[in-house]
């Protein structure tokens, strides 16, 4: 229904319909989630990118893309051919992972109907990439990331041109992450340092509570650099970011080994060298060094922990502080039925006109829907506990005019605003283009801003031709 402000016209038969959509997609929705549940995480490693090139040999086995296919029940890491095929058997034996390989000549991709496609998996692993993503890979990786997936990024040092093409992990993974279509103002905090660190044991951070150091495959306590980098930390740009391991005499934003950060709903690692990855086996021909199994650094602990923590494993989030954290639903007024009790909205934002209609209750909040050059607004403000992991959620129905399947013209903004104003992120960007029947949940990783105030604000505008309502419901910002 295109639902006009100021201009509305209610059919009983269209709501009904309307009604069992809701209805319909509910039961889907809890039968996706039973299914999602018994579904083991989805891991894809790439091979897209040189990761063989030289002495390299970054896969998890040489049966692409399905690593059973060389052994289905892998019990030692010889059992699959890959230099890093310890990191796989060991995930492969929990039971609890799903293991696919982009191959050699694959294309990242996300929202097609490839087998490969990032939208089928939890976790993509980069295992330092020596070739330069294209535009539109660059696009479906940080769309994958948005919107709840999990990126591990794996460099070695500056000048490991392994394939002769002029392009090292260093500069691959900056080119991701500052030259992209979706957010290149520093969108994970951090910068890969152009350095090349010969031999160095770099310490885990004192922790009791980050997950990626106390995860179910052991405690970190520290790693190996065997000719590697590492990253420079922006809290600024994002303040979800945190190194987890330390050069030694280096700690808050240099000097970062081991970092993690967040992306929208979605959650990223660096690690600034491949030898802690390498099992010391692989294809013949290749000179390999064992630092999976090197003593100076707990590597298996820290791959394998951090690869839980991105799938969607337990713990914070990368958030702030220790401490305990009581289970909350943090927004007041989440469905807006108390009005505009709570929120801080535009004029006629948070309304009960029938143009539109609720997901649950009578009020919803009504961005936009004017036909007319026009911006709305919503926000309220919010303290996240320290130590706590923040999930927030809201239902979104996009409704409009426009017949463009390519032009963004009518835009609403999910952000996260610090309490002196500045955006700390913007979570997502909807626009004319996500129409469709029915409400969408969204969620979005907020356990970065544990700690902090914060205040979450939604700003829709709206060109000058043809109308496009952005209707929210049913918001919420769990912590636990």
């Amino acid at each position: 229904m295109l639902g006009f402000r100021r201009s509305r016209h209610r059919f009983t038969t269209a709501l009904a319909a309307f009604g069992l959509l809701l209805a319909g997609a509910a039961a889907q929705t809890a039968t996706a989630t039973a299914a999602a549940a018994a579904t083991p995480h989805r891991v894809l490693f790439d091979n897209s990118k040189a990761e063989t090139a030289g002495n390299a040999d970054w896969i998890i086995g040489t049966s692409q893309p399905d690593p059973l296919g060389q052994d289905s029940t892998p019990s030692a890491e010889t059992d699959w051919t890959g230099a890093i095929s310890a990191w796989g058997v060991a995930l492969q034996r929990t039971g609890d992972y799903s293991l696919k390989t982009l191959p050699s000549g694959g294309s990242i991709t996300y929202g097609t109907t490839a087998a490969t496609d990032l939208q089928n998996f939890d976790t993509f692993v980069l295992p330092e990439p020596n070739v330069l993503l294209s535009t539109a890979e660059k696009t479906a990786v940080m769309r994958f990331v948005q919107n709840g997936g999990g990126l591990f990024l794996v460099s070695d040092h500056t000048g490991a041109d392994r394939n002769n093409d002029g392009e090292d992990a260093v500069e691959v993974i900056n080119d991701l992450m500052f030259n992209n279509s979706v957010d290149a103002t520093n969108p994970f905090g951090f910068t890969v340092d152009t350095l090349n660190v010969g031999t160095e044991n770099p310490r885990a951070v004192s922790s009791t509570t980050d997950p990626v150091l106390n995860g179910s495959f052991g405690k970190v306590t520290g790693s190996i650099i065997r000719s590697g980098t590492t990253a420079t930390l922006s809290p600024t740009a994002n303040s979800a970011v945190k190194g987890l391991l330390y050069r030694s005499g280096y700690s808050g934003s240099t000097g970062a080994f081991f970092a993690t950060s967040t992306f929208g709903s979605g959650r990223v690692a660096f690690w600034g060298d491949s030898s802690p990855i390498d099992d010391g086996t692989g294809q013949s021909g290749n000179t390999l060094y064992d630092g999976w199994n090197d003593t100076a650094g707990t590597n298996a602990a820290l791959a394998l922990n951090a690869t839980e923590w991105l799938a969607g494993g337990t713990g914070d989030g990368g958030g702030g502080g220790g401490g305990t954290c009581t289970a909350a639903q943090l927004l007041a007024n989440p469905g807006f039925e108390s009005g505009s009790s709570s929120w801080t909205a535009s004029s006629g934002v948070i309304t009960t006109d029938t143009g539109q209609a609720a997901r649950t209750g009578s009020y919803k909040a009504w961005l936009n829907g004017y036909g007319s050059a026009h911006t709305d607004t919503l926000a309220q403000s919010v303290t996240i506990p320290a130590g706590c992991a923040a999930t927030l959620s809201f239902h979104l129905h996009v409704d409009t005019a426009e017949t463009t399947t390519s032009t963004a013209y009518d835009t609403l903004k999910a952000q996260v605003l610090n309490s002196g104003g500045t955006v700390l992120a913007t979570l997502a960007t909807y626009s004319n283009l996500n129409a469709g029947t029915g409400y969408t949940q969204r969620t979005f990783d907020l356990s970065g801003y544990a700690g902090q105030t914060v205040t979450v604000k939604f700003t829709g505008v709206e060109g000058s031709v043809l109308q496009t309502s952005f209707v929210l419901d049913d918001t919420a910002l769990n912590v636990s």
